[in-house]
């Protein structure tokens, strides 16, 4: 019979409960000012759930009334350079963050409220009403709540999206070496999501100062915590990734605070992330002013029996029971909070014209200008004044013929020992002499602690830089394998990074760069040959550099790492060992954003290409023996393409060719053909043409690839066509 030895996991796991003796040890005016912040707290959301059912909420309500016990203790301890984020539902969070930055020595409740804390709650309604005084102009609403000067650093409508994000805050903080942590909250429903277990496991592996608050509060819509996993003590989660984990009754505010303090010595003396799971009860249900047994997944006893551990009723119970303060003073102070609240809807409405007594309306003036729909999806390039841009025709260095991989590798060299903020973080990009195909070689021995080896979690690492480059003081530079692994970071690429400046108010920098490889031709078969240049072309926020001599990737990374907005260089693995003219000494200059290369002039057609598809274009052409003008694009995304040098080109044409490797569905010239058809359609000859591959992904299979790829002899096809034309 084999032996059987019991198993106990390294870290702690512990539960918090508060005594009667805390309670009369607790200092009066954490208690006090607890009070005040959970009055504000539920008086908003009560205001914020009326507002939406007279229709004055766009969009939903995610009212936190019932757990503002878990935001008010656990937020309490910090400090404004502490920083957190939320999930939907984290109006509760960010008012206490906003409220404790704005009156840091607390909140008396039997006093009138200040005019900063009125700000903060006019401000925050506003946001949520879709209001142009609010936070982010009203482009985030009740889901994406932020200001940053408090260490608000963003509520997120994505289950478990904005936990990697927190996860690049408590970096930057580690880094920087100020002391202060970040505090992630989110639900049970994002307890059991990969972006969450991944972000678990790579701040435990990286020992950052990160607090995962779980607020478990029973339900993911209706769907009950024991029907989604196994264990539904959530805090469980925590010792299998070697996270020290506490446990405690998110409706007792005291205890909470007590349990946070506890987890905040861990994570300031350096001992690496925790866990906290408050169990708390959302009085009502996911979005909106009825209460979930309405919808017939709580019954009514349940919910009157979490109501009768309501956090207000607990804490008003303890102050009177000690003297501190009466029933009539709770009283009056809810008053205080009620009438602080009418009067701040009194800044945003009116009385309905022709309406029913009663009824209101937003007033006119409080709404955004339309004209402001699109301004800031990505940053106005104002970051580029006084730079020295070169390109081939004004670059007066020294060139010679060089590997294009090294050109990779000698740029971020140099680029890293004069910009002390950029970090390279990757799977592999510390090992291997310089990662999978040597473009990070030697940086790690030269630059300690800013090259990253990551676990393989693409999902938290890109988010982790995400919120690196949110948080300003670093810039990262990070590495996806193979650009089908995009997708697996879909949610970060896209809806966090690629979204954040706009949804945010369009005034905040989100400087990063991701280095990735298109491997169309090399054999990786269908999961490892995307070339991701025509869905990125059609996300917001994103720049797309794609780099075809060494020359131009000296340029181009130096561009993309001085620009404001994310900028995705695709890297094709035919050009690493390919040669070309690159700069000798001076890796200091500049492509400007937004110019094309004239590889070869012509008059008869005009070819648009990128990336390897060049070379074979190029091949194509001379082979021909044709009159056609062949441009390199170098920017891809839709705010950089250079029109000018396009549209000359067609203009003296009259014909166009796209050509480009990948399948015909995510082609990027799929776009592109309809936009230059509506731009220039007087001056086209015939339709727009295509290369492309064909719909089936590449294969392994050497023959099954080619057929399915684009390579010169697609591109001299289609032109002999053209030119009979």
């Amino acid at each position: 019979m084999p032996q059987h030895h019991r198993l106990q996991p390294q870290a702690p796991w512990v539960e918090v409960v508060a005594t009667q003796e805390d309670w009369d040890a607790a200092d009066p005016s954490l208690l006090t000012t607890m009070l005040g912040q959970l009055l504000l707290i539920r008086t908003f959301e009560e205001y914020v759930l009326d507002l939406a059912k007279a229709g004055l909420v766009h969009g939903p309500a995610h009212s936190s009334i019932g757990q503002e016990g878990g935001a008010v203790g656990s937020i309490l301890p910090l400090t404004s350079g502490d920083t957190v984020n939320g999930a939907h539902r984290g109006h509760h969070q960010f008012l206490a963050k906003a409220l404790a930055h704005v009156e840091p020595k607390g909140i008396d409740p039997t006093k009138d409220f200040s005019p900063e804390v009125r700000e903060v709650l006019l401000r925050t309604l506003a946001e949520i009403c879709g209001l142009d005084r609010g936070f982010s102009h009203g482009r985030g609403g009740s889901m994406h709540l932020r200001w940053k000067e408090a260490g608000a650093i963003g509520t997120n409508a994505i289950v478990g999206g904005g936990v990697p994000i927190a996860a690049g805050s408590a970096w930057a903080h580690r880094q920087a070496g100020t002391g202060a942590v970040a505090v992630t909250y989110f639900g049970d429903g994002a307890a059991n999501i990969g972006s969450t277990l991944e972000t678990l496991n790579l701040a435990a592996a990286w020992r950052l100062p990160l607090c995962f608050f779980v607020e478990n509060n029973r339900y993911a819509v209706s769907t009950a915590v024991e029907e989604a996993t196994g264990e539904p003590r959530l805090s469980a989660r925590g010792p299998g990734f070697g996270v020290a984990s506490w446990k405690v009754d998110g409706m007792n505010v005291l205890a909470v605070h007590l349990a946070m303090r506890e987890v905040l010595a861990h994570l300031r003396a350096g001992h690496g992330p925790a866990v906290i799971e408050a169990d708390v009860y959302r009085y009502f249900h996911q979005n909106g002013p009825f209460p979930g047994s309405a919808f017939g997944y709580r019954t009514k006893e349940e919910e009157q029996e979490w109501r009768a551990r309501d956090p207000i009723d607990q804490l008003s119970g303890h102050l009177v029971r000690r003297g501190l303060l009466s029933a009539p003073d709770v009283e009056r102070a809810a008053a205080r909070a009620r009438d602080l609240m009418a009067g701040i809807g009194d800044v945003l409405l009116e009385p309905l014209p022709g309406g029913k007594p009663g009824q209101r309306q937003i007033r006119p003036g409080e709404w955004p200008d339309p004209g402001f729909a699109h301004v800031g999806v990505r940053g106005d390039l104002s970051e580029f004044a006084g730079v020295r841009m070169a390109d081939r025709d004004t670059f007066t260095g020294e060139l010679s013929e060089q590997r294009f991989i090294d050109a990779v590798a000698a740029v971020m060299a140099r680029r890293m020992s004069t910009d002390e903020s950029i970090v390279v973080l990757g799977e592999d990009v510390h090992r291997l002499n310089g990662g999978t195909n040597g473009a990070t070689r030697g940086l790690k021995e030269a630059f300690p602690g800013r090259v990253l080896g990551t676990p393989i979690s693409e999902n938290a690492f890109t988010g982790l830089a995400g919120g690196i480059a949110s948080d300003g003081r670093h810039l990262p530079v990070a590495e996806l394998m193979y650009a089908d692994f995009m997708w697996v970071a879909a949610d970060q690429l896209f809806n966090q990074i690629g979204k954040a400046r706009h949804m945010f108010g369009g005034d905040d920098a989100m400087p990063l760069v991701l280095r990735s490889k298109v491997a169309i031709g090399t054999g990786y078969g269908s999961q490892h040959s995307i070339d991701p240049a025509g869905i990125f072309a059609t996300a917001p926020g994103w720049r797309i550099v794609a780099p075809t001599t060494p020359f131009d990737y000296v340029g181009l990374m130096n561009t993309a790492l001085r620009c404001k907005d994310p900028v995705v260089v695709l890297e094709h693995v035919d050009l690493y060992a390919s040669t070309g003219e690159g700069p000798v000494d001076d890796l200091d200059y500049c492509l400007p954003v937004g110019r094309a290369a004239v590889r070869r002039p012509g008059s008869r057609l005009t070819v648009l290409t990128y990336l390897a598809m060049t070379a074979y274009v190029l091949r194509a052409v001379e082979a021909l023996d044709l009159d056609a003008e062949v441009i390199d694009l170098r920017w891809l995304d839709r705010a950089s393409l250079d029109w000018d040098t396009i549209g000359a080109s067609v203009r003296k044409t009259g014909n166009v060719l796209l050509a480009e490797q990948g399948p015909v569905g995510t082609s990027y010239g799929g776009w592109l053909a309809d936009e230059l058809q509506r731009r220039l359609f007087d001056w086209l000859d015939q339709p727009v043409q295509r290369v492309t591959g064909g719909e089936a992904s590449p294969s392994i299979s050497k023959v099954l690839e080619r057929a399915a790829i684009a390579k010169e002899e697609e591109v001299a096809a289609k032109l002999a066509e053209m030119a009979a034309y």
